[in-house]
């Protein structure tokens, strides 16, 4: 980004509901896929809720544009006392990629993880996600496991 423009990461609200829609559905098309209305409207609700347990999400403004969003939740773990932080989903239109929003989103998700007293902060993304990695290999840790998800 340029010094000139401003970069404002802040917690989604009520008022976000189109632009954070256009932006989820874009990357759900990454991925492939669409929900059912239902689950728009379902997950966005949920976002808003504040309550214990409920996916809450940032939601990214270049120059008062929106043009990211990430969600994420705070978890129990058997492998801590406090709570673990899960980065579901995290996208960055791709006019905007390479400009230090993908970093600045996950760090705003570092920053709420530290204020929720949180164990740790993991997230998972496709092998072929290759511009994606480039970001993740600088700013996070590469895990052994794989992943497993029932037929």
């Amino acid at each position: 980004m340029s010094p000139t423009e401003t970069l404002v990461i802040r917690p989604i609200a009520a008022s976000d509901e189109a632009d954070w829609r256009r932006l989820w559905r874009a990357y759900l098309a990454f991925y492939e896929t669409e929900r059912p209305e239902e689950v728009y409207a379902t997950t966005f609700a949920r976002l808003l809720s504040g309550g214990p347990g409920e996916f809450r999400g940032f939601i990214a403004l270049k120059d008062g544009r929106a043009v990211g969003l990430t969600h994420y939740v705070f978890h129990r773990t058997c492998w801590a006392i406090a709570d673990t932080c899960y980065l579901q989903d995290l996208y960055a239109d791709p006019s905007v990629r390479g400009s230090g929003i993908g970093r600045a989103m996950i760090e705003a998700v570092y920053g709420a993880a530290d204020a929720h007293g949180a164990a740790g902060v993991y997230w998972l993304t496709q092998e072929f996600n290759a511009t994606a990695r480039q970001l993740y290999d600088r700013i996070g840790k590469v895990t052994p496991f794989i992943r497993y998800v029932r037929p």
